[in-house]
């Protein structure tokens, strides 16, 4: 079983810096990788205000935060990940973005690291076929926010070795989280039986069922959710549960899947939930209020 001390992560928005997070508070060397100088210093931010309130709560001790803090090391290069043993991308839910990361990450990467997904819908399989090493690609999904959800699934494709997928479950159990291992079918477990449901309530929201607030409610007091599926929608972003449903509806051919037309047209309006600040509430004010 492949060790792994040093991880490197791709992309330093929600999942990315989560992600580095909890492996930094694991004890793992992290290297964070982005594009963008700006989103790196925002995630590193993100990254020891969530440390901080950890530590104000006492959850963890100030030495573990700091310790946290210098496990982690920021580049704007993929070059900065060529000596990583686990490298887990986090990029924007579209395959052909994904590809492209893999193709350029495979060229400087050391021939035996592992490279993961943190996709939450696409096939493994077929992004492992997109790179130098498929017995050596695996998902690992994590949930959101990372640091507060214990679950990660974990998606074998056809072709990842036992001997990849042992050392991803040791990596896992290193972080504190619990494993679900998920067959490489679209959207794997929890976004199988999740994303339906949401899409689902803004079809009952499209229909003039119940109001935004209404159907929030209804499942909140009525199924004792922590939060009603719209609310959920607008954290997830709406953009990302479009392309879910977009990725169930094609790779099941079931028209149960059909993406709800409201959805559509919030995301083409760019209201795409709390990173935009409106969604199926509108989080510009004092407190949310729904648009509908």
């Amino acid at each position: 079983m492949a060790q792994i001390n040093k991880l490197g992560v791709i992309g330093a928005g929600q999942m990315g810096n989560g992600i580095a997070h909890v492996a930094a508070l694991a004890g793992l060397d992290v290297v964070l990788n982005d594009v963008s100088a700006d989103r790196l210093k925002s995630g590193m931010a993100t990254i020891n205000g969530n440390l901080t309130r950890q530590a104000a709560k006492k959850i963890i001790s100030d030495e573990a935060r700091g310790q946290a803090l210098g496990h982690i090391t920021l580049t704007d290069s993929l070059d900065g990940l060529a000596d990583c043993d686990l490298v887990i991308e986090t990029a924007i839910e579209k395959e052909d973005v994904k590809r492209k990361i893999f193709h350029d990450l495979c060229a400087v990467l050391k021939p035996e690291a592992v490279i993961a997904s943190n996709t939450s819908s696409i096939s493994i399989t077929r992004l492992a076929a997109c790179t130098d090493r498929p017995e050596r690609f695996i998902g690992i999904h994590f949930m959101n926010p990372v640091p507060l959800m214990e679950l990660v699934e974990l998606i074998r494709g056809i072709a990842t070795d036992d001997t990849t997928f042992e050392s991803a479950k040791e990596f896992v159990r290193r972080l504190g989280k619990q494993v679900a291992v998920s067959e490489d079918f679209p959207a794997f477990i929890v976004n199988r039986i999740l994303l339906p449901m949401i899409n689902e309530a803004i079809y009952t929201l499209y229909e003039g069922v119940g109001n935004v607030e209404a159907i929030d409610a209804a499942m909140k007091l009525g199924a004792h959710h922590p939060m009603g599926p719209l609310e959920l929608a607008d954290f997830i972003g709406l953009d990302i549960c479009l392309s879910i449903m977009q990725v169930l509806h094609e790779g099941l051919a079931d028209s149960k899947y059909r993406p709800c037309p409201l959805l559509v047209k919030y995301v083409e309006a760019g209201w795409l939930g709390r990173k935009t600040q409106r969604g199926f509430y509108d989080y510009r004010g004092p407190k949310p209020v729904p648009t509908r």
